[in-house]
C-alpha cells in the first residue's frame, strides 16, 4: 500500500510512478482504425477508450470494478461566514450517503459503481486559514494515506467526490494560490451564497492568501486545503501507482487534485475531469489544468455526483470499442 512520510517527496513522485503503456494505446487505436464506422466518427467516445487502454494496459480493457469514494471533511474557515449552512450538515449527509438517500447513491447504482464514504474527523475542523496553516504536514499525511488506503486494488477505474460544508470556499482558496488571478475569479455561490456571503468568501481567502504567500504546492494544500482534498490527492496517487484511471468530479474535487498538478502536472495524467460545473471558477481551472471536461450538464452537487455520470459514458466507449465487429469481421468492405 502507498504511504506518504513528508510533503516534499509528492514533487519526485512523477519519475516513480507508472507511466501509460504506450504499447497497450497504439494496438487500441489499431482495432478503433479497423471497426466498423468511419474513422473518428464516435469522437470523444473513441479517445476514452484509447485513454483506457493505455493506462489499463490492455488493447481492450473493460471495467469489471468502478470504485466511487466520496471523501468528507470540515473547515475552520467557516468561522468567517463562508456557508450559509452549520457544520452539522456534513455530518448529516454523510449519514444520508450510508443510508442510500443521496443524489450520488443513485448515480452510482445505475452506472455501476461501488460507493464508499469515508468521514475524516468531522468533529475536529481544520484550523481557520485566515488565522493558522489549515492543517499541519502530519495531519495532511494522514488524511493522503488514509486517502490512499482506501483505494480498492482491484478497482478498474475509481470516482472521486467530497463532502464539507465551507469547502467550495477551500476550493477557490486553492485555484487562486496555484494558479494566480483574483479571488474573485475563482469565488461561486457554492451551496447558494447569496452576494453578501460571496464576499465573505472572498474576503477570507484574500486574507488566507496573504497570510500564506510563498509557499509550494503541497503545502498550499496544507496551509488552504483540508482533509478531504488531501484524501483526494492520496488517493489520486494511489490510483496512479496501480495504473487505475480516475474521474474527478466538479470544482472542489479537481482543485483537491490541483495541488498534485502544480507539484509535477504528470501527476495528473491518468486523470479525466467528470464534468464541466455550473460553479463559474471549475472551467477556468479545467483550462489551467490543460483538460477538457466529460460532459457539461450545468451541475454544482458534487458528492462525485458529475464524475458518476462521466462514468457512463466511459462505458458506453468501452461497449463500442470491445463489442463493435471489424471490418473484416463483417465483411464490409473497408475504403
Amino acid at each position: 500500500m502507498m504511504k506518504f512520510q513528508s510533503l516534499a517527496e509528492i514533487a519526485t513522485l512523477a519519475d516513480q510512478l507508472p507511466a501509460r503503456d504506450e504499447a497497450a494505446l497504439a494496438e487500441a487505436q489499431a482495432r478503433e482504425d479497423s471497426l466498423t464506422k468511419p474513422p473518428g466518427s464516435l469522437g470523444r467516445l473513441e479517445e476514452l477508450a484509447l485513454f483506457m487502454a493505455g493506462w489499463r494496459g490492455t488493447a481492450r480493457p473493460e471495467i469489471g470494478t468502478a470504485q466511487a469514494l466520496v471523501f468528507a471533511g470540515n473547515h475552520g474557515v467557516c468561522a468567517q461566514g463562508v456557508n450559509p449552512y452549520p457544520q452539522e450538515v456534513t455530518a448529516q449527509m454523510v449519514a444520508n450517503f450510508e443510508h442510500g438517500g443521496a443524489a450520488i447513491n443513485q448515480l452510482c447504482r445505475v452506472n455501476g459503481a461501488d460507493l464508499k464514504v469515508i468521514a475524516l474527523d468531522l468533529d475536529r475542523p481544520t484550523a481557520d486559514f485566515t488565522e493558522a496553516p489549515a492543517m499541519s504536514e502530519a495531519e495532511t499525511l494522514a488524511a493522503m494515506n488514509a486517502g490512499a488506503a482506501a483505494v480498492d486494488p482491484a478497482a478498474d477505474v475509481l470516482i472521486l467526490g467530497e463532502m464539507g460544508i465551507g469547502n467550495s470556499t477551500i476550493a477557490a482558496a486553492l485555484a487562486a494560490a496555484l494558479f494566480g488571478a483574483t479571488p474573485a475569479d475563482w469565488v461561486g455561490p457554492g451551496t447558494g451564497s447569496d452576494d453578501a456571503g460571496i464576499r465573505r468568501k472572498i474576503a477570507a481567502i484574500d486574507k488566507g492568501l496573504a497570510r500564506h504567500a510563498g509557499l509550494d504546492p503541497m503545502q498550499v494544500l496544507a496551509a488552504l486545503g483540508g482533509r478531504e482534498q488531501a484524501a483526494i490527492c492520496g488517493a489520486v496517487l494511489a490510483a496512479r501507482a496501480q495504473r487505475t484511471p480516475v474521474i474527478l468530479d466538479g470544482f472542489i474535487c479537481t482543485a483537491s487534485a490541483a495541488p498534485l498538478y502544480a507539484a509535477d502536472p504528470r501527476l495528473l495524467d491518468h486523470c479525466l475531469v467528470g464534468h464541466a460545473s455550473a460553479e463559474p471558477g471549475h472551467r477556468r481551472l479545467i483550462s489551467a489544468l490543460g483538460k477538457r471536461a466529460v460532459l457539461e450538464f450545468d451541475m454544482r452537487l458534487g458528492e462525485g455526483s458529475g464524475a458518476a455520470v462521466a462514468l457512463g459514458i466511459l462505458r458506453s466507449a468501452l461497449a463500442c470499442h470491445n463489442g463493435m465487429a471489424t471490418f473484416a469481421e463483417a465483411g464490409v468492405s473497408d475504403a
